[in-house]
């Protein structure tokens, strides 16, 4: 599921008359290639569910500028030091919140678990993604209506250190045209977040799934969870359908 998905529009290509002697077989394979790309006849597979993180040409993002802050230290160090300065200790909590103490130890990397993704819209149940999810997993898992408001909702936890800069990344792909790379690409920036008994829950704005004959269809969805670090949290491909109307629920 993407925040800004847009509809696929169709592009007319003027093809020159008469090619020369020497290009004609290059222009019959370039038709001949772009017919079978366009045929919804040739499916390619969606919705293959890799365990882990992996980075394309297709997706990677730009490394983030590293900027030095001198060594990692534990949040457990971080709330010893300097304790009996009361003005800094209020500072600190201010800063980090509510921490639970029994779940920062001594590690210095953060520990994020993805708990559950759902898609809401106004009158229809919400729709849960499966988590964990089954390895090679196939076939589409949801079905949303064209032009239907929706919103996405993390829940997610948080133990060990703070987390800098949590965002989720989301890559779409219209199954029939895979071979033409991705239609959509979105980033939602969660945040920084410190560890916390209780499971953190994050709202997307609302948006509206695309609609028209060129936005019907199967897509290929890869969404990711990554922090400042570029550390991922979890990654899965899934494919979904966008219809006339919602799937009947009875």
């Amino acid at each position: 599921m993407s925040s800004a998905v847009e509809a696929i529009s169709c592009s007319k290509v003027d093809v020159p008359a008469g090619p020369e002697p020497d290009e004609s077989a290059a222009a019959a394979a370039k038709a001949k290639n772009a017919a079978a790309a366009a045929s919804p006849a040739e499916h390619s597979e969606c919705g293959e569910v890799t365990p882990h993180c992996h980075e394309d040409e297709e997706d990677e993002e730009e490394a983030p500028k590293v900027i030095d802050l001198g060594p990692r230290v534990s949040i457990k160090d971080q709330l010893e030091k300097d304790k009996d300065d009361e003005s800094l200790r209020r500072w600190k909590e201010q800063l980090l919140g509510s921490v639970d103490l029994n779940s920062v130890g001594e590690t210095l990397e953060p520990d994020v678990k993805i708990m559950s993704l759902s898609i809401l819209s106004p009158g229809r149940p919400d729709i849960f993604l499966p988590l964990p999810v089954e390895p090679n997993a196939k076939g589409v898992w949801f079905t949303l209506k064209e032009g239907s408001p929706y919103r996405l909702k993390f829940t997610f936890s948080v133990s060990n250190n703070i987390v800098s800069g949590l965002r989720y990344t989301n890559t779409l792909t219209v199954c029939w045209l895979s071979r033409g790379g991705a239609v959509d690409r979105a980033k939602e920036m969660l945040g920084t977040f410190s560890p916390q008994l209780e499971p953190y829950t994050y709202v997307t704005p609302e948006d509206t799934t695309p609609s028209g004959m060129f936005a019907r269809g199967s897509y290929s969805a890869r969404t990711k969870f990554l922090d400042d670090d570029r550390k991922c949290y979890l990654e899965i491909n899934y494919t979904f359908d966008i219809r006339r109307e919602w799937p009947s629920t009875s």
